[in-house]
Order: structure tokens, then C-alpha cells, then sequence
């Protein structure tokens, strides 16, 4: 009893893990776009949906009830998320990105509601409000065994979230990354350089699009199963939150945004079930968003910086002493 407790145990811990890098991943997108450049992108849902449908289509088997059909392996799934996560990036910001700030913000917020709108009206293609199911998992020759399954799905994640750690490091410690913090801190000061800020701006959203479109299909293929209500404002006030309490610039810290606020997640979740009766925890599920509300609002008044805030890089001359007249 004690065995089957414990690796009871282990395999929700590994199914956990997984989930909250897969949020990870698509916070890791955020940062790009606003820790690093400044884009107020509140359409994250919308661009975590395309990655997901787009996935989901390419590998689901033939089906009556949404387009798809083609059967191409998992990696090409993810692929082509990301490829078409960009390309429809990059159509919105040739649009939205001579906004600025809240400007920008309710740009996007129409957009992803348009998405998720057509994702639950066009369903010859996505499925409609029956979403799409049999979406190929990874090691589902496992399935039978939980505990293997989930850690196997985990070590997966963990190694797209560690690449795509290691990748952004070294972007934005790269030229091209240092051109970005310029954009963001003093636009004027970055074109007078001979930078196009508008360029750099827009290869930014695009990129951040493309991880946000792979972390959606990521998702999707973890779980199975994809529906509109998966993407609804919810999801980006979630994912703001990760990368807020985490630490906005810092890669390490949306990653650990991600897992802190997905384990607070789950576990007032669990609450909900627990204290309250069948019929009334529907209601009661609002109170999730109201406490990651309230430790939002705590964490910028007593670390705005977040858990990891940015490194800022002081130069080794800021102290050195001012040379004498004459």
C-alpha cells in the first residue's frame, strides 16, 4: 500500500512538472516580448491556440469532425506550430506595433478573442466547442505504466524548456539582445545609433509568437485533448502572472514564475474541491483568479522585480572617480 502510495505520488509530481513547464514555455515567449523589448502583448491565448490547433491538425488521425487527417509525426506537429504561430505573429504586429502601450495591449486582446472565437465557431476545421481529441502523446507505448508515462513526458519538457533557456540566454546577451533592452529603454537614443526600432520590435514579437505557439502544442499533445475554453483571457492573466511574480527580463525567473503559480494553481484548486459542495464550486472557481489577483498586487507593491528580477549590469567605471580640472 505504502509502495503504491508513493509512486502514486511521484507519477502526480511528474505530471505536475510537466504541466507548469509547459506554462514555462510559453511565459518564456512573454518574456521576450515584454521583459526584453517592451510589447505589451495581451493576446498570449490567442497565439498558445494557434500553436495548439495547428499541432493537433498535422498529427491527429482522419476525422469527420474537424480538419486533419494528415498523421505526421509529433516534432513536425511542433514544427509547424511555431511556423504558423510566426507567420500569423508577424501578420498581427505589421498591424498592432506602431501602438504603444495600452494601445497595444487592447490590439491584441481583440485579437486573441477573435481566435478563440473562431476556434469555437469554425468547426469543419477546429472542431467547434467538441475541440479536437486523439492527439498523439508522446511514449503513449507507455501509457500503461503511469509513473514511467509521466516522467517520461516530463524529462521531454524539461529538455525543451532547457534549450529554449539556453537559447534566449545567449540572444539576449548577444548584440541583438542588447539592441532590444535599447528599443525598450529609450527608443530615440536606439535609432540615433542607426537601429530601426520597429524592425527590432517586430522580430521580437514574432520569435515570442513562435515559443508561445510551441508551448500550446506542447500542451496539447500532453494532454491529448484541446477545446476553445482552453483559451480563453484567463490563460494570459495566468501567464502575465508567472512572468510578473517570476521576474520580468530574467529567463530563469518566468520558468520559475511558471512553476510557482501553477502549483498555486492546482492546490487552491484542490481547496475548491475539498471545502466547498459539488454544486457550488463552479462559482467558487472565481476565487482562484481573486487570490492570484491579490498576490499579484502584493507582489508589486513589496517585489516588483519579482522573484528573479532582471540583472542589470553596472558598468565597472560607475565608480571610479571624476578626473581633476586642468
Amino acid at each position: 500500500m505504502l509502495e503504491f502510495f508513493s509512486s502514486g505520488l511521484a507519477g502526480y509530481l511528474a505530471f505536475f512538472l510537466a504541466t507548469a513547464l509547459s506554462y514555462a514555455i510559453i511565459c518564456l515567449g512573454l518574456n521576450l516580448q515584454w521583459g526584453q523589448t517592451g510589447l505589451f502583448n495581451v493576446g498570449v491565448a490567442g497565439f498558445v491556440a494557434i500553436g495548439a490547433y495547428t499541432s493537433a491538425i498535422l498529427t491527429t488521425p482522419p476525422s469527420d469532425t474537424h480538419l486533419g487527417g494528415f498523421g505526421l509525426p509529433i516534432l513536425v506537429g511542433w514544427a509547424g506550430a511555431m511556423l504558423v504561430s510566426a507567420a500569423a505573429t508577424g501578420f498581427v504586429g505589421l498591424l498592432t506595433l506602431r501602438l504603444r502601450s495600452d494601445y497595444l495591449a487592447i490590439a491584441t486582446f481583440g485579437i486573441a478573442v477573435t481566435i478563440q472565437l473562431v476556434a469555437l465557431n469554425a468547426q469543419a476545421i477546429t472542431g467547434g466547442p467538441f475541440g479536437i481529441g486523439f492527439i498523439p502523446r508522446l511514449f503513449s507505448g507507455w501509457a500503461e505504466d503511469a509513473l514511467l508515462f509521466n516522467f517520461a513526458n516530463l524529462a521531454a519538457v524539461a529538455l525543451v524548456v532547457l534549450i529554449l533557456y539556453i537559447g534566449l540566454e545567449r540572444l539576449v546577451r548577444s548584440p541583438w539582445g542588447r539592441v532590444l533592452r535599447a528599443v525598450r529603454e529609450d527608443e530615440e537614443a536606439a535609432r540615433s545609433l542607426g537601429k530601426s526600432p520597429s524592425h527590432y520590435r517586430l522580430q521580437a514579437f514574432v520569435l515570442g509568437g513562435a515559443i508561445m505557439g510551441l508551448g500550446g502544442a506542447v500542451q496539447a499533445h500532453f494532454i491529448g485533448f484541446i477545446a476553445p475554453e482552453n483559451y480563453l483571457p484567463t490563460l494570459t492573466f495566468q501567464v502575465w502572472t508567472m512572468l510578473i511574480i517570476g521576474g520580468s527580463g530574467n529567463n530563469l525567473g518566468a520558468i520559475l514564475g511558471g512553476v510557482a503559480i501553477w502549483a498555486l494553481w492546482s492546490v487552491s484548486g484542490s481547496a475548491i474541491t475539498v471545502f466547498f459542495p459539488p454544486e457550488q464550486q463552479a462559482r467558487a472557481a472565481a476565487l482562484q483568479i481573486t487570490g492570484i489577483g491579490v498576490l499579484l498586487s502584493l507582489a508589486l507593491l513589496l517585489r516588483p522585480r519579482g522573484l528573479l528580477g532582471e540583472r542589470i549590469n553596472v558598468s565597472r567605471h560607475t565608480d571610479a572617480k571624476p578626473a581633476k580640472a586642468g
